[in-house]
């Protein structure tokens, strides 16, 4: 069995506050788009969880409630493609180790 080095928990800790900013700057470039009613709705959203387009086709229109519909469903469909994204960086970032619920920074 070996041995846990406290002298260099520091360095560990240094290392895994590097590799946490990295992450934060990767997910800001990170854009996934969300679809809706056979592309009716397309919501695109960055890896900070910010919707930064919204396109609506013209038939979408005719009916106020399915497009309220479609535009929440295209972004739930966004927002959870981030997180798949997101998920798996934070994955290889740690080996694949698990990291229990509540702890993602997201």
């Amino acid at each position: 069995m070996s041995q846990f080095d406290l002298g260099n928990l520091g360095g560990m800790m240094q290392m895994a506050q590097q590799r946490m900013g990295q992450f934060k700057e990767n997910a800001k470039n990170i854009r996934a788009e969300g679809r809706a009613g056979g592309d009716l709705v397309r919501v695109v959203a960055t890896g900070e969880f910010q919707v930064v387009e919204v396109h609506i086709s013209p038939k979408a229109t005719e009916d106020p409630e399915l497009l309220e519909d479609l535009i929440r469903a295209a972004t739930n469909d966004a927002l959870a493609a981030i997180r798949a994204d997101l998920q798996r960086q934070i994955q290889s970032m740690t080996g694949g180790l698990p990291i229990p619920p509540g702890l993602m920074p997201f």
